[in-house]
């Protein structure tokens, strides 16, 4: 069974641009790991700042994986100053199943 999480990430408004480019730069490599089933980062339509981004992994140590990767750990060292608040991280879980 997959592990899926939906992040939701408030970035101060002199920001944004520079979040949305920092998490846009690991989308390459994330969707390359062999644990990675879905990592789709968007932008909020409205105009908000913030990102959301619906991540799917093959299992836990994926998702550990992924979190211990320099770029991703490149990309949550540039938050600690751009963001408003911590992200939100919410488990999904399948309606099917």
């Amino acid at each position: 069974m997959t592990l899926t999480y939906l992040a939701t990430i408030s970035v101060k408004p002199e920001h944004m641009e520079d979040a949305c480019q920092a998490v846009s730069s690991i989308v390459p490599a994330t969707r390359g790991e062999a644990g990675c089933v879905a990592f789709e980062p968007r932008r909020a339509a409205d105009g908000s700042n913030t990102i959301t981004i619906f991540e799917e992994w093959a299992d836990r140590s994926a998702f550990d994986f992924h979190h211990a990767q320099d770029y991703t750990k490149g990309v949550f060292a540039k938050y600690e100053n751009w963001l408003e608040s911590k992200p939100a991280l919410v488990e999904m879980k399948s309606l099917e199943s």
